[in-house]
């Protein structure tokens, strides 16, 4: 990192403000798992499409750690926060809690990928001998920046697992939920899959596979540059339908989804259903090096099991065709189980200035964390494959 004594922690409120290319050697260095989530182009045009900015309640403050020559040698995703929507790591409580007390728990810090629960380093630093003391910068920076602005809290979302022990140690709060993932055991077809499920539940899955293409409904896959306008056109038109019903007001907006198609296409996948010539429901997914991360879904018209088939078999076969190691078909979803795909942890830390609340939130964790892994354990009594303790135990080693 050059001299640890000249190196300093800046602060920037826009990836404008950042090289492209240092930015992506520390999210995305040789010999980590590829996430496009990570890259500055993604992040980029978060801001530039005006999906997270200081109006939406995302204001960028990202940490840069630049080394004597000011070359960047480490970087933080962060964001002040106005409010606790698009995070998928729930703390309204929390909020409430501390303000009925009497406390402000808004700004607060996040670092994190606005709209996105996917698990991925959120310490970016490249692997080296000084990569505990640049984490160490980083995190030690963003304390610094809470106590400056007077946030109530900094919170950590979708962190590595070994970056959750890492921040453990050093006396952040731990948190843990669980989302569905399927894992690829080196199959060579859909059919393969199938072979390891129950007979039950490879029969119910041909049967959804069926009926949801029932009416003429057929499946494309559609990536790199054959992605056009007209596509994002039409998955707007579903996603804008799907997030008016879950939220109220959808976060991406639709120069975002033109913005990654110039810069990132290789990273996208998007599968859309088409019936009579037009296209009438989508799902957007992003490629990673070893995994296919399922983002929105979205229709015009509503058929028996389509969400099924375009959000979760259409990326197993997306996944096996491509010899990816797992789809993660976000957050939630408990229906995802009898799919093929199993209860996963995720990971978050959380640093909060007020001590009283930090010993309160503490003592609650450890009960959550608990009940969190006796879910894990119960659901994955559920799996649908055949032999299910061997199945279980193997899904165990995956974690």
């Amino acid at each position: 990192m050059g001299d640890a004594e000249q190196a300093i922690i800046r602060a920037v409120n826009s990836l404008s403000e950042v090289d492209p290319a240092a930015w992506d050697a520390c999210a995305n260095p040789p010999g980590e798992p590829y996430n496009p989530f990570l890259r500055h182009a993604f992040l980029s045009a978060l801001e530039e499409s005006g999906s997270a900015t200081r109006a939406t309640g995302w204001l960028p403050y990202h940490l840069l750690l630049e080394d004597g020559a000011g070359s960047v040698a480490g970087a933080m995703p962060m964001y002040l926060k106005s409010h606790s929507r698009g995070e998928y790591v729930f703390d309204y409580g929390w909020a409430d809690a501390f303000e009925r007390a009497g406390g402000s728990y808004y700004p607060k810090l996040q670092v994190s990928i606005p709209f996105t629960p996917v698990t991925g380093r959120r310490l970016l630093v490249p692997p080296g001998p000084a990569m505990d003391a640049s984490r160490d910068a980083l995190i030690a920076g963003g304390i610094e920046v809470g106590n400056r602005l007077g946030t109530s809290s900094l919170h950590i979302t979708f962190l590595t697992e070994e970056e959750w022990d890492y921040l453990g140690d050093r006396g952040l709060l731990q948190r843990t939920d669980q989302q569905f993932h399927w894992h690829n055991r080196d199959y060579g077809s859909f059919d393969d899959f199938l072979a390891d499920l129950s007979s039950r539940k490879r029969k119910n899955i041909r049967k959804e596979r069926q009926r949801a293409l029932e009416n003429g409904i057929e499946i494309e896959w559609v990536t790199g540059s054959d992605l056009t306008e007209d596509h994002w056109d039409a998955f707007y038109m579903f996603y804008m339908d799907t997030g008016a019903r879950k939220w109220g007001s959808p976060y991406l907006t639709r120069s975002f989804f033109s913005i990654v198609n110039e810069r990132m296409p290789e990273d996208i996948l998007l599968i859309m259903a088409k019936r009579d010539g037009r296209y009438i429901a989508g799902a957007l997914n992003l490629i990673g090096s070893d995994a296919l991360y399922g983002r929105n879904w979205g229709a015009v018209e509503h058929h028996p099991f389509l969400h099924f088939e375009c959000c979760y078999y259409q990326a197993i076969d997306f996944a096996i065709d491509r010899g990816l190691q797992r789809v993660e078909a976000g957050a939630q979803g408990e229906h995802k189980l009898a799919r093929g795909y199993v209860p996963s942890r995720t990971h978050s830390a959380h640093w909060i200035a007020n001590e009283s609340f930090r010993n309160a939130v503490g003592e609650y964790l450890e009960r959550e964390r608990q009940y969190v892994e006796h879910d894990i354990e119960t659901l994955g009594e559920y799996a649908p494959f055949r032999h299910d303790n061997d199945a279980i135990q193997r899904e165990e080693d995956d974690f």
